[in-house]
């Protein structure tokens, strides 16, 4: 998968009140790369994967995965596109309180309209892959920050996605758990050939991936 935005403009507020986030930005996003997205607080960078990710609507441009224009897409098709072709990964995790790890995986397969049983013995290999193989059945508040993390990157990979998007992952974690963080993003980027966006302002994280984009507010 490719990821293009052409020409793509963002406004917030309302009427005459509306102050520009992005105008006319324009990127293209290859796969086996990640993206660090930088910039302080209110320079778009969580408007940015909302807009890649098929959440928000641009106010004009156009937003491309592979041949497809998604701004053209109908809610359900936007919907359908995020559940099968776009992976999340929040910066607080975001977890379900009540499911095990491998339950976080299974119900993300559930919503996704598959099942969940014959897909258990994966869940189980995606967690050993981000180093969780004594984790499997403890649930988020028994995982440190870290953890939580790999959980959340496990799960956003798990449906094979061509697009991953990331917000913030290192913000809660000491600097040793994030520099992991940072390197296993990328080792999965590689692994499943997908397009990474990180939105960061984490020094590691951004010195680890392979590309940087500078973002800053309108003056």
């Amino acid at each position: 998968m490719t990821l293009s935005l052409s020409d793509v403009t963002v406004t917030r507020g309302h009427g005459r009140t509306r102050t520009p986030v992005f105008h006319e930005f324009t990127a293209r996003f290859e796969p086996g790369r990640v993206t660090a997205l930088v910039g302080p607080s209110g320079s778009g960078k969580s408007t940015l994967l909302a807009v890649a990710g098929a959440l928000l609507l641009p106010d004009s441009g156009a937003v491309v995965l592979d041949d497809t224009d998604i701004t053209g897409l109908r809610e359900a098709e936007r919907t359908r596109l995020r559940r099968e072709r776009i992976g999340y990964m929040f910066q607080s995790g975001n977890l379900l309180g009540a499911l095990t790890a491998t339950e976080q995986l299974l119900a993300a397969s559930y919503v996704a309209g598959g099942g969940t049983r014959r897909h258990r013995a994966r869940a189980v290999a995606a967690l050993e892959e981000v180093g969780l193989a004594d984790r499997l059945k403890h649930r988020p508040d028994q995982l440190s920050g870290g953890e939580r993390q790999r959980v959340a990157l496990a799960r956003a990979l798990f449906l094979g996605p061509g697009l991953l998007l990331v917000d913030e992952p290192t913000a809660a974690v000491d600097r040793t758990q994030a520099d992991a963080i940072a390197k296993l993003i990328i080792d999965r980027t590689r692994a499943h050939d997908c397009v990474t966006l990180v939105a960061t302002h984490d020094p590691a994280v951004i010195a680890t991936a392979d590309t940087r984009i500078d973002l800053n507010p309108e003056p």
